[in-house]
């Protein structure tokens, strides 16, 4: 698991829903979540501010059948709302309502349910198939994200018991199961935190080598450092080395569509800062 502050505050958010976080027994191992009867009511100080707390919405609906979470915070790029997730879990049976910057939300037992995304959104896709998989009878999504994360989640809840078919693509089908059971999982290297690493080598005109990431999830970001003049290789599967970029375009010259995931547009500025002329 990555070590950045959000996973550190995930945990503090799934303690106070009554989850038991355990930390590895040594140095580096991974750690554990024990999930008993879970509090549908999480600490709103953590939830307002982290953006990726509007996750636990849909798990909450589909095990407690309520839930109580203020609206998510921690996103410095301006406001995302979460209207697809509300608008999603109301489809499958829940009664959600909205006031003083709460959401509370109550059902009996969620149902399948066609899902159509107005567009694509990554949070929405993952929430709203967590909640699917406890949901009664069929879900089918349409227009979903297809980023790596979506697809990993889905192998995850698929190891504790989930029928899902489809993730990784735009449509996904689901059909809901009574409950799930534990999983021992590896999750996918963040590729947000490798594409950092490898931004930084450019910007700061060092040679680095990035081990236990996927290249795959990282042509976006690598395809972008090759157009700034940066020399990237890939050492096989799961290793990436940049090299500094011999001149950097004009800033005018960077591309100003990069089709970088989200999280990777903040450092990309800060290369480009660093744009120069050639020689």
């Amino acid at each position: 698991m990555p070590q950045v502050r959000d996973i550190e505050t995930e945990k503090r958010l799934l303690a106070s829903m009554g989850a038991e976080v355990r930390p590895g027994d040594a140095p580096n191992s991974p750690p554990s979540v024990a999930a008993g009867s879970p509090i549908p009511w999480p600490n709103n100080e953590i939830v307002k501010t982290m953006r990726a707390s509007s996750l636990v919405l849909g798990p909450l609906i589909a095990r407690a059948g309520v839930a109580r979470v203020a609206m998510p915070g921690g996103c410095a790029i301006g406001g995302r709302p979460i209207d697809l997730h509300i608008k999603g879990l109301e489809k499958m049976g829940a009664t959600i309502t909205q006031e003083h910057g709460y959401l509370e939300a109550r059902v009996e037992q969620l149902h399948g349910a066609h899902l159509l995304f107005d567009k694509i959104t990554v949070t929405g896709t993952e929430d709203l198939l967590m909640a699917a998989v406890l949901a009664e009878g069929e879900t089918l999504m349409e227009n979903c994200a297809r980023e790596p994360e979506v697809a990993d989640l889905a192998a995850l809840l698929t190891a504790m018991g989930a029928k899902i078919e489809g993730a990784g693509t735009s449509t996904i089908r689901v059909q809901g199961v009574s409950r799930l059971h534990g999983a021992h999982y590896r999750i996918n290297p963040d590729r947000i935190e490798a594409g950092t690493f490898l931004v930084a080598g450019a910007i700061t005109g060092g040679d680095l080598t990035v081990a236990n990431c996927n290249p795959e999830h990282l042509s976006a970001v690598i395809a972008k450092l090759q157009e700034a003049g940066a020399r990237v290789d890939i050492l096989g599967p799961i290793r990436c080395a940049c090299a500094p970029a011999n001149s950097f375009a004009r800033p005018a010259s960077l591309p100003k569509n990069t089709r970088l995931p989200t999280d990777m547009q903040a450092q990309y500025m800060a290369l480009a800062t660093q744009a120069r002329a050639s020689a």
